[in-house]
């Protein structure tokens, strides 16, 4: 990431925001990164693992694609849910582009159903294409069909085949994406690929650590912040992030025996976060049993989430 100022091209330029909304799991985060070239977003095989409307930047000839990557909607429970889910809707109703990902395998399912009814009413007037993700798990037919259905259902800009994962039709979709939005200058400079803070990136790296580590066993209640972060004088950065916990069980389960797990946690972060800053990283993870986080406004303001949203 950098703060160099780049000069766009001669002629028009275009930029804009293209949200990617859809179920939990659909393959937003992979899309995303996709995209954009890099690891930006959270990407673990649990559901709901994005909280935030998390930005990422690609550049696609004389146009800035701002890709907003939303959490899935799902029908919420907690205040953490409807949270998460406000922020969904917000990206769109906030974006120049809605693109809707579905999973070719599972093809129209209820939560898909739900979508589609409250698309008209939350994203009027925006252009909205249609991503049919992970083609490569039906066959042609079942995927064409798939396709006419959901184009029955609402008058999408387009339809896409895409697999996020392996990349095909990816290049096709951020082409239309850069042609559709409007002209104007660039949002970021070119060489920025996110506008989320180095610190939450770092924050996000460590739970999807946590997540892929620990798996069933804490699925929504833990939440990481970067505390401190230091520069050093040879370059390197010193980070010292706090896991929460809401129980005193759930502090030991994330330490592990002797300490094994909160150690190899460390060390993949670190090594992911270095390799995202492009320079040395001295990492210290701290467990802390909070038992109400879920109801505490500051720790949703940490994970870029609005606490009041989960009033609704």
């Amino acid at each position: 990431m950098s703060d160099v100022e780049t000069s766009p091209p001669a002629g028009p330029t275009r930029a804009g925001f293209v949200a990617l909304i859809g179920e939990p799991n659909a393959g937003k985060s992979t899309l995303l990164n996709r995209m954009v070239g890099a690891k930006v977003s959270i990407v673990t095989h649990k559901v709901q693992t994005t909280r935030a409307r998390i930005r990422g930047v690609a550049m696609e000839g004389a146009a800035q694609i701002v890709f907003v990557d939303t959490p899935g909607l799902f029908r919420p429970r907690r205040r953490l849910d409807r949270a998460m889910v406000a922020a969904a809707w917000g990206g769109a109703a906030d974006a120049d582009i809605v693109v809707l990902l579905i999973e070719a395998h599972r093809g129209l399912t209820e939560g898909v159903e739900s979508i589609l009814a409250a698309l008209t009413e939350r994203t009027e007037g925006r252009s909205i294409a249609l991503a049919i993700n992970k083609i490569d798990r039906v066959e042609a037919p079942a995927l064409l069909a798939l396709a006419q259905e959901m184009n029955t259902r609402y008058p999408f800009a387009r339809t896409f085949m895409i697999s996020a994962e392996r990349g095909h039709g990816v290049e096709d979709l951020r082409r239309w994406l850069a042609a559709e939005l409007p002209e104007g200058p660039w949002l970021y400079p070119e060489d920025q690929i996110a506008d989320l803070p180095v610190r939450m990136i770092a924050a996000e790296i460590t739970r999807e650590k946590l997540t892929l580590r620990l798996h069933q066993e804490l699925p929504y209640q833990l939440t990481v912040e970067t505390e401190h972060w230091q520069e050093r004088k040879d370059g390197s950065a010193r980070i010292d992030q706090v896991i929460y916990v809401i129980r005193d069980g759930h502090k030991g389960i994330v330490i592990g025996h002797k300490g094994e797990t909160l150690k190899a946690v460390g060390q993949a972060s670190r090594a992911e976060i270095e390799a995202f800053l492009g320079r040395k990283v001295h990492l210290f993870l701290n467990v802390k049993v909070r038992p109400n986080w879920l109801e505490e406004a500051e720790r949703y303001n940490e994970i870029g989430l609005d606490f009041r949203d989960g009033d609704q």
